[in-house]
Formats: C-alpha cells, sequence, structure tokens
C-alpha cells in the first residue's frame, strides 16, 4: 500500500487544484511517494454526474472569491483570481497527456507553467497559442505540441480520463488517492500529510 503512487485528478481552471498542484509533490515525496498528474475536464463531469456545477447558493461566488485568495495566503501560494473565469481547459490538458507521453518531467513542469499562467498572470490558457508559449517556455517543441494537441488518440485520451474519473466517483477538483482513500479539495492537504504519516486513520 505504501509504495502506490498518488493519483492527482485535477483541472487548470480549478482554483483549489492550483493550489494543491503547488503542494502535492513535495508532500508526497517527504514520505517516499510519487504523485501521477491527471488533468480531467470538470464541465464534462458535471455534464456526466446531471449537475451545471457544484451547488451554488446565495452569497456562494462571493465567498469562493474570498476563500480562493485566503486559502492561497494560508498556503503562502501567489494568487490572482482571472478576470475570465472558468475557462476550457481541452487545449492545456491535451498539451499536457502528449507531453507526458514523450517526457514525464517535461509535463509536470509545463502544467505548472499553465496553473501559473492563468492563477498568477492572468493569461487565457483556453488559446491554443497561449497554451504553445507555455510549453514552448518549458522547453518543448511547439510545433510538435500543436501536432500532438490535434492527435485523435490524445483526443480520445483526454475523454478516456475524465470518464475513468467519474467512474471513479470523481464529482470536484482536486480529487487525490492516496492507497484507495479519496480526498477532494485542496483543504484536505492536512489530512493527506496525516494519512501518509500514519498509513490511514
Amino acid at each position: 500500500m505504501g509504495s502506490l503512487p498518488i493519483l492527482f485528478y485535477f483541472d487548470f481552471t480549478s482554483p483549489y487544484s492550483y493550489l494543491a498542484s503547488e503542494k502535492i509533490d513535495a508532500l508526497a515525496e517527504r514520505f517516499g511517494r510519487q504523485v501521477q498528474w491527471r488533468p480531467v475536464l470538470l464541465g464534462a463531469i458535471f455534464k456526466a454526474l446531471g449537475t451545471v456545477s457544484l451547488v451554488r447558493q446565495p452569497g456562494q461566488a462571493a465567498y469562493s472569491a474570498r476563500d480562493f485568495s485566503r486559502s492561497a495566503r494560508f498556503l503562502d501560494v501567489d494568487y490572482a483570481h482571472p478576470q475570465n473565469f472558468p475557462v476550457s481547459t481541452v487545449a492545456p490538458a491535451r498539451a499536457y497527456y502528449w507531453l507526458h507521453g514523450q517526457d514525464c518531467a517535461l509535463a509536470r513542469r509545463f502544467a505548472h507553467e499553465v496553473f501559473r499562467a492563468y492563477f498568477v498572470a492572468g493569461r487565457d490558457i483556453a488559446v491554443a497559442q497561449v497554451v504553445l508559449d507555455l510549453a514552448a517556455k518549458v522547453g518543448a517543441d511547439g510545433t510538435a505540441v500543436e501536432m500532438g494537441m490535434n492527435d485523435p488518440a490524445i483526443k480520445e485520451r483526454l475523454r478516456v480520463e475524465t470518464d475513468a474519473a467519474v467512474a471513479g466517483g470523481v464529482f470536484g477538483a482536486p480529487w487525490i488517492v492516496v492507497d484507495g482513500e479519496p480526498f477532494w479539495g485542496a483543504d484536505r492537504l492536512p489530512q493527506i500529510e496525516r494519512w501518509l504519516e500514519t498509513g490511514g486513520f
């Protein structure tokens, strides 16, 4: 059990996914664990579950905006709420899976660049050219990435990963699975730490 990889399901437009992405690898490394990053499409998950989004109550949008920023300060992570929010993450998710097939470490660096471009610099990661620029920034071949993003096999990979997430019970992001135990949300990182320390509780 203790050697199983940690599964990290996320959407690039999810603020809490971004916050978790800044902490999950270092946390796992402290306990000799690896993390498998798996971008999914929250919109497709909500559609499959028959929900437009997570439950929205009066005032929840305003609260959420405060909580995004407060949670980032709590975790000591840079954060600026994007003006255009949420956005489609099809392009960066496809690019990630293509890059992952070439070089896992490169794909991880790319994922960090995408998250920071959106949640710190305010760039529109739904735009393919922005995604290609970010891929080039981490040393990838932009032309090859563009071809990969349009590869039917990569399009199918993203669909399969999203469908598998739904089948596995994922209904939000980030969704982190440790030894078969699911944790939803960046605020569950302390529980994940305790789980890794103790082998479960």
